[in-house]
């Protein structure tokens, strides 16, 4: 059962959708949401801290929370798999393997990766869903030490991350992404049911250990009707930088 300030969290989240609260608009104090749902203050705070996170909401020390978004946004602020990320929203993340198999590591994977070229890498096409619509497609390339694990996993598991972690304790440490739009192709627009030369956003990630170690890399694709991304930086720590289309 999930904890209080988790239900509040998905009320509020479910109010922003509906415009209940409009971007620009203000949510109301801690003290009237504590009153509304028969909480404390804290637990309010809690529940308006994941909605910061996910970058619906912004604030600012001494103010009232200003409604940011009304989509769900991904946020670059940790690192989450595509799973966790939806079952925090409260939706129901799935996944289908269209294609596998082994490939010798071409001059990308190989720099990618940190391996010789021709090693043996797999290459795993899937199609992500939210709520059993499909919304990502992932096109992963993992390194030779991990493949066999990722290869013994079921094909419609959800959350390949988890599964990974639960059979190796392997943990996806760091990541580095590159954003950009692409159009969809006849392949890409016939998985995500959408229409050809549709934009989509594209996201290039090498995914690495704790110590550094390559263990994918990939570029998924994501519907833009479905899909936004929210990057939080400040002065003192900015994580998003500016480049040239490659």
């Amino acid at each position: 059962m999930p904890a209080r300030h988790e239900e509040i969290a998905d009320a509020l989240r479910r109010a922003i959708g509906r415009e209940e609260y409009t971007v620009g608009s203000r949510l109301p104090p801690e003290t009237e949401l504590a009153a509304q749902y028969g909480v404390s203050r804290g637990t309010v705070r809690q529940a308006v801290a994941a909605l910061t996170a996910e970058g619906l909401i912004g604030s600012r020390q001494g103010a009232r929370r200003v409604v940011l978004a009304s989509r769900r946004s991904q946020s670059f602020a940790e690192l989450r798999s595509f799973a966790q990320w939806a079952r925090a929203m409260g939706r129901r993340a799935s996944g289908r393997v269209v294609e596998q198999g082994y490939r010798p590591a071409g001059e990308e994977d190989a720099v990618r990766l940190h391996l010789p070229g021709g090693t043996p890498v797999l290459h795993v096409l899937r199609v992500r869903g939210l709520d059993g619509e499909p919304v990502l497609l992932e096109r992963t390339v993992y390194a030779d030490w991990i493949s066999p694990a990722v290869e013994s996993i079921p094909p419609d598991c959800p959350s390949v991350t988890r599964r990974l972690y639960e059979d190796t304790g392997l943990v996806f440490a760091y990541g580095e992404h590159v954003i950009d739009a692409v159009a969809a192709g006849a392949r890409d627009a016939e998985l995500l049911g959408v229409r050809r030369t549709s934009p989509l956003l594209r996201v290039r990630r090498v995914t690495t250990t704790r110590e550094g170690r390559p263990v994918e890399w990939s570029d998924d694709r994501y519907r833009s009707d479905a899909v936004s991304f929210s990057v939080h930086n400040s002065t003192g720590n900015n994580a998003l930088a500016r480049k040239t289309a490659e």
